[in-house]
């Protein structure tokens, strides 16, 4: 009993210990904060293994509403300048709201589709968000739920 109890400790920890960073799911495709069951999911459909391996090594425990307790500090509003007219409500966000919001600072980036990198206390990028079907509401909604509060100087 206790060997099966310690095999499956074991490989728990091993799974854990190849968590990759959230640049390396990016370039994976795999964006945002993916709970662990979206892979459960992704799996009833698609075979491949590696693809599964790599979504489980980029997703997060679904425990607790984990997700929702998971705040920063600031944010970056990447998107390509060019591409803007495709995304109305997202020009509708940086026009109107974004001074709402000064931890948060737009980037213009050649051919980057838009996206929220969110920012830790150091100024470190922690998650990126896709933001491409959002409406200026979710994104305000999101903002204010994932931000920390910013003190009045």
């Amino acid at each position: 009993m206790w060997k099966l109890i310690y095999a499956v400790l074991l490989l728990f920890v091993c799974s854990r210990a190849q968590q990759l960073s959230s640049k390396e799911c990016e370039d994976l495709g795999f964006t945002g904060l993916a709970l662990c069951s979206d892979c459960n999911a992704l799996a009833e459909y698609v075979k491949d293994q590696e693809l599964l391996s790599d979504c489980r090594k980029c997703c997060i425990e679904d425990s607790d509403d984990s997700t929702s307790k998971i705040v920063y500090s600031g944010a970056v509003l990447e998107v390509c300048m060019r591409k803007l007219v495709f995304y109305p409500e997202v020009v509708s966000f940086i026009e109107d709201e974004k001074e709402k919001f000064p931890s948060v600072k737009v980037q213009y980036s050649f051919n980057a589709p838009p996206k929220l990198i969110m920012l830790d206390d150091a100024g470190q990028h922690k998650e990126t968000i896709r933001i491409d079907n959002w409406k200026r509401e979710h994104i305000l909604e999101f903002l204010r739920e994932k931000l920390k509060p910013t003190s009045a100087v």
